[in-house]
């Protein structure tokens, strides 16, 4: 077999076992748990590709946007760029943070400089965010507001600039 071939096989099998992964890691919770609107968005410590330890509660009073995604995921990437807008057009009372599920350092690495982006990005190889998270498929994000609620799950593509622009000016506002 080619090189190429080999490489392309060992992407395709991590894929496949990055998403079987996922879904059987995602604990079965009772109804007063389950992550939805309104509730507690749940905490986590990670370390950014530049290996700066990240809280979510380290962004207590900013409008935080969490974004799960993978560089094999195809709606993940379609969405990329305008996530990416939004994060260099956000004020500083918002943080953006992207949380890759379980790809290798050196592939997210890659794929961020192929693609000329710059935004922070967490690595989640255990699973324990998207665990917490209860994510179940790709992508998936999550806006908190300020005082640490979840103020919008988006579970799928996103593909309307306004639209975020509007759910984030939506969770500027306590109610």
């Amino acid at each position: 077999m080619s090189m190429r071939r080999i490489v392309a096989l060992l992407v395709i099998i991590t894929a496949v076992m990055t998403v079987v992964w996922v879904f059987s890691h995602n604990k079965k919770r009772d109804s007063s748990e389950r992550i939805a609107v309104g509730s507690i968005a749940p905490e986590f410590e990670a370390t950014t590709l530049e290996g700066k330890k990240v809280r979510l509660s380290d962004f207590q009073g900013q409008i935080v946007v969490l974004n799960f995604w993978a560089s094999w995921c195809t709606s993940c990437m379609r969405e990329m760029p305008l996530l990416n807008d939004i994060q260099k057009s956000s004020s500083a009372q918002i943080e953006t943070l992207f949380i890759n599920v379980g790809e290798s350092k050196a592939t997210v690495s890659e794929y961020l400089k192929d693609h000329s982006f710059s935004f922070p990005v967490v690595i989640d190889v255990t699973g324990k965010i998207s665990t917490a998270y209860e994510v179940s498929a790709l992508p998936a994000t999550f806006i908190i507001n300020r005082e640490g609620n979840i103020r919008k799950a988006i579970l799928g593509e996103i593909t309307d600039f306004p639209l975020m622009q509007q759910w984030l000016e939506d969770a500027r506002n306590p109610n």
